[in-house]
């Protein structure tokens, strides 16, 4: 199966059709694609419009989408595909094995996407719904923002797969009306074109007063080129190129046409002017607005789809807090995780009520993004000097984009206090999570303690025919964390031999590992001894659902059918009606013990660990366990055993009974 899963991406991965392009154009480019909304508002401010100013903007926006998303993303990033699969933590997966401390670049770079979507739905609806100013100058737009931003989050549980099909459709109006109202605006200025001399961005950015700033204006038209990777398994390698020529074009179309129409106004203020709005024809306006409506939600259905994504396969990874995932629709790798989609929306609410006007989010906008780039610009060096490119060729890319990169986060810290801080908190909170969890993990699992499995076959084979306990279960079923065959946690054979004796016909050990390819689905059967102790071994794919009930009776259907194993109850009454024998899974629960002495940063972090663990998913729900035929059992983790100690017993001088009076019969 993980071969035609494997093979069946690599061959769509380089598949050209129209039906992927259309999915592509709805699917990944909604945050890039509404960037003219704001951006060239954005970079103008409140400085006096001139052609120095118009025509550098105009030079580095372009220049930005060239280096940026076409050379970096398109060209480059997209080579880095994890088995079709793309994104920051399918990246990680490549370089995990090789290079495990990336995964703070990973964490950094996943955390600030996560950030950018909390952002992007406010700013991309709000930027939008502003365009009715123009219509009715007193309209209060921030309940219209409210109302279309929770009717989004309503939907996600129920899944959006009927308006995903007309994702793709509405986005090519959109990006047609882009190209078609640039068109018909560059006429009234077209030397505006000269901003393709790169000499214009130049000129802005070290003659013009204070021209660096302006960078964290302009990287704003760049922030949707990490959905560009995120979506490879979605669209394709091929879909994203070719349609990213037809977006590309529209996009500096419209900009370059928004430059001719501010030319024509050179020497004032934009005051509240709409730079995008402008372009359009009176008696078009109202259609242009609902148009410019619909890609906002799509491109807010994507930012809050791709943050699922993340969410889950961050879980996969060990690196967030086990929580509930649905599959609201049978549309493929649409999910929905309640937890997520309700701290997104309590975000956008807040961005929403705080900022209330766009102006004012395009001052926080864009921090997070440049960080979850350079995290990128990281992973993809090691990537490819993991796949043997020549180093000083990586070098020079590393150097390079570090210092576009390096050049946009500095130019956006200025936004730090104008509402930047709130990106940059969120960021650090999501950090926080997945660095305590990932770190909380590592100190739990490294310390477990494990015996050899060896050692204990001839009493488990005894205890099993020990018809003098009671019978536990016919088959006991155990979720191990051991890597190697023979190999147990020593709490398990506790829980088996001391703390209350299980006696069952099968003894089961169930393994789960996490595979760095994303659609892995294999497993393998160790047999210790035949129809007494079996050890299942699952490899899964970081994207794959851990329905391990469900795999794990597939599995036991497999091997009766090749009669490895017999499940039939021994129960000789049961046994003569072909019964087959019960299962029951047992759930050691670790809680941290008393009996430790760590120091005070092992015991911040395994206290956090606990305290995350505590909101988490059980394992059994996590697991997909029938909860019917699951015992959980309490074990204490004790990490770092308490130093020997004497304890020192004395005895009373005076007795405390008479020598002549007999003890008492017990």
């Amino acid at each position: 199966m993980t071969n035609q899963n494997n093979n069946a991406h690599h061959r769509s991965l380089n598949t050209l059709t129209v039906g992927g392009l259309v999915i592509a154009l709805g699917i990944i480019y909604g945050d890039i694609g509404t960037s003219p909304l704001y951006v060239m508002k954005a970079i103008i401010g409140d400085k006096i419009i001139t052609k120095e100013l118009i025509y550098g903007g105009l030079s580095c926006i372009f220049w930005t989408l060239t280096l940026q998303t076409t050379i970096k993303y398109v060209i480059i990033t997209l080579r880095a595909d994890n088995n079709g699969e793309g994104g920051i933590f399918s990246l990680y997966a490549l370089v995990r094995r090789r290079r495990p401390h990336l995964i703070l670049p990973a964490i950094i770079g996943g955390c600030a996407l996560l950030a950018d979507g909390v952002i992007t739905p406010p700013i991309s609806v709000a930027s939008a719904v502003e365009g009715l100013r123009i219509i009715r100058p007193d309209i209060h737009t921030v309940p219209i923002v409210l109302a279309i931003i929770t009717l989004l989050f309503l939907i996600q549980r129920v899944g959006s797969s009927l308006v995903g099909k007309a994702f793709g459709p509405v986005m090519f109006v959109w990006f047609a009306m882009l190209g078609f109202l640039g068109i018909t605006n560059i006429g009234q200025h077209p030397d505006v074109l000269n901003c393709l001399n790169p000499y214009y961005a130049y000129n802005l950015l070290v003659n013009y007063p204070e021209g660096f700033w302006i960078l964290g204006a302009v990287f704003l038209c760049t922030t949707g080129a990490e959905a560009l990777y995120s979506d490879l398994g979605h669209c394709g390698r091929q879909n994203i190129r070719i349609s990213w020529i037809f977006v590309k074009s529209t996009l500096l179309l419209n900009y370059f046409g928004q430059g001719a129409k501010l030319l024509t106004i050179e020497g004032q203020p934009l005051g509240d002017m709409n730079p995008f709005y402008s372009l359009m024809p009176d008696s078009f306006l109202p259609y242009g607005i609902a148009i410019a409506t619909l890609a906002a939600i799509i491109a807010s259905q994507a930012l809050i789809s791709g943050s699922f994504t993340l969410i889950s396969e961050a879980i996969r990874l060990n690196l967030w807090p086990k929580v509930s995932i649905k599959y609201p629709s049978d549309l493929k790798g649409q999910l929905y995780v309640p937890s997520a989609n309700w701290l997104l929306w309590a975000g956008c609410m807040w961005v929403v009520i705080y900022f209330r006007e766009s102006s004012n989010m395009e001052a926080a906008y864009g921090l997070a993004i440049t960080i979850a780039m350079l995290s990128t610009t990281f992973l993809l060096a090691n990537y490819l000097r993991a796949k043997k490119f020549n180093r000083f060729l990586v070098a020079g890319l590393l150097l390079v984009y570090v210092s576009i990169e390096g050049s946009f986060l500095i130019a956006n810290l200025i936004k730090f206090k104008h509402g930047g801080w709130f990106s940059l908190l969120l960021s650090s909170l999501f950090i926080a999570v997945m660095w305590i969890w990932f770190k909380g993990r590592k100190i739990k699992n490294r310390l477990t303690e494990f015996v050899t499995l060896k050692n204990y076959i001839p009493v488990l084979k005894e205890l099993s025919k020990d018809e003098s306990i009671a019978k536990y279960s016919t088959h006991l079923v155990y979720l191990t964390s051991a890597d190697t065959l023979l190999e147990v946690e020593s709490k398990v054979m506790y829980s088996i031999l001391q703390k209350q004796p299980k006696r069952a016909d099968i003894y089961w050990f169930v393994h789960i590992n996490v595979d760095e390819k994303p659609y892995t689905m294999e497993y393998k059967v160790d047999h210790i001894v035949s129809n007494d102790i079996i050890k299942i071994d699952f490899r899964l794919g970081f994207r794959i659902e851990q329905k391990i009930n469900f795999y794990f009776r597939k599995v036991v259907e497999e091997l009766v059918k090749n009669g490895e194993v017999d499940v039939t109850s021994r129960y000789n009454s049961l046994r003569e009606q072909n019964i087959t024998g019960d299962f029951r899974f047992v759930v050691l629960k670790r809680h941290l013990s008393h009996e430790n002495e760590l120091n005070g940063f092992e015991r911040w972090i395994m206290d956090a660990y606990f305290t995350l663990d505590h909101f988490s998913l059980s394992e059994e729900k996590a697991f997909g366990l029938d909860t019917s035929s699951v015992t959980v059992e309490k074990v204490p983790l004790v990490i770092t055993p308490v130093r020997e100690f004497k304890l020192k017993r004395v005895y009373d001088k005076t007795p405390n009974f008479r020598q002549d009076i007999p003890p008492p019969k017990i």
